[in-house]
């Protein structure tokens, strides 16, 4: 399983040599990600929600379990809000890099492992996390960013994640699944083309992303976020998913989801609602960086 790890990162490097050497222009990145995020990946979603054994009954809990950790560590970072010494709108940026995960790397990890059923479960992950985060970290960017007025507010943050196309795609998925419907037999292998797209222009954007200035200058903010990240959100996911009985496969999948790095949407969000972009920048990249030891340790354990 770890062999199939490591392709995911040896993407995500690559992504950073291209940027780095130039050898595709700054503007194509931009484009690439966002046919991503509407086409490709939705694709890749509706189809394996479409094909999935959904008849166990793990995915309530996988919910319940990956929910219950991501909100248990939005509260420890609450926590250390007044021992943190930041000021508020760097407090956001770190917020941030404590919950929320890149759905890229674990979707693209997820499938390399177990196929469209890990897809599946990873998709339970996606509509469980993803509204929370999404509202969570848009309340503390109002209360505490610098430039909110006008901008997003947990109602308007409401209103993006129903039209999230992720969130959209996996309901989708599901919902032909539960109805017994199958995929016509054009759109089927259709969707499949479109989603295989996903993996490495994915993996590629956030190795483009990378930024190490912004890491050096914030080496020891980002390095507690990502700590939180990639440390006690999974050792919190792993207790609340043995307590609720995830097993097996699904279980594996909690861990995946936990331990993934920092979304590079926290960037686009801080720089919208008065966040500490920099700092953002950084978690981003130590994160992303130091993934690359904690996800195989925690996907190891959990085996």
């Amino acid at each position: 399983m770890i062999n199939a790890l490591a392709p995911v990162f040896v993407l995500i490097l690559i992504g950073y040599a291209l940027k780095r050497l130039q050898w595709i222009p700054d503007d194509f990145w931009p484009p690439a990600e966002k046919v991503t995020y509407y086409v490709f990946f939705p694709a890749l979603l509706i189809a394996s929600g479409a094909r999935a054994d959904l008849s166990g009954d793990q995915a309530g809990l996988m919910a319940a379990a990956l929910f219950g950790a991501t909100l248990l560590t939005a509260l420890l970072a609450l926590v250390l809000k007044p021992v943190l010494g930041l000021n508020p709108s760097s407090f956001t940026s770190f917020f941030q890099g404590t919950i929320r995960p890149n759905t890229y790397v674990g979707v693209v990890a997820a499938f390399l492992f177990w196929g469209d059923e890990g897809l599946a479960l990873i998709s339970i992950g996606i509509l469980a996390v993803v509204p929370l985060v999404n509202l969570l970290s848009v309340t503390a960017l109002v209360v505490w960013g610098t430039e909110h007025e006008d901008a997003r507010t947990p109602m308007k943050a409401v209103k993006e994640v129903t039209r999230n196309p992720l969130v959209i795609a996996c309901l989708a998925g599901f919902t032909l699944n539960a109805l017994g419907l199958s995929l016509p037999p054009v759109v089927e292998p259709l969707l499949d083309i479109l989603g295989r797209a996903a993996l490495p222009i994915a993996l590629m954007a956030v190795g483009a992303g990378l930024d190490f200035p912004d890491l050096l200058a914030n080496r020891r903010t980002a390095g507690l976020a990502s700590a939180l990240k990639l440390l006690m959100l999974p050792a919190i996911a792993w207790g609340l998913a043995t307590a609720l009985g995830v097993q097996g496969q699904a279980f594996q999948v909690v861990i995946l989801y936990a331990t993934m790095p920092v979304s590079a949407s926290s960037y686009v969000l801080a720089r919208e609602m008065g966040g500490d972009a920099a700092l953002v920048a950084g978690v981003i990249t130590a994160s992303t960086l130091a993934a690359m030891l904690t996800m195989p340790l925690w996907i190891t354990l959990s085996q």
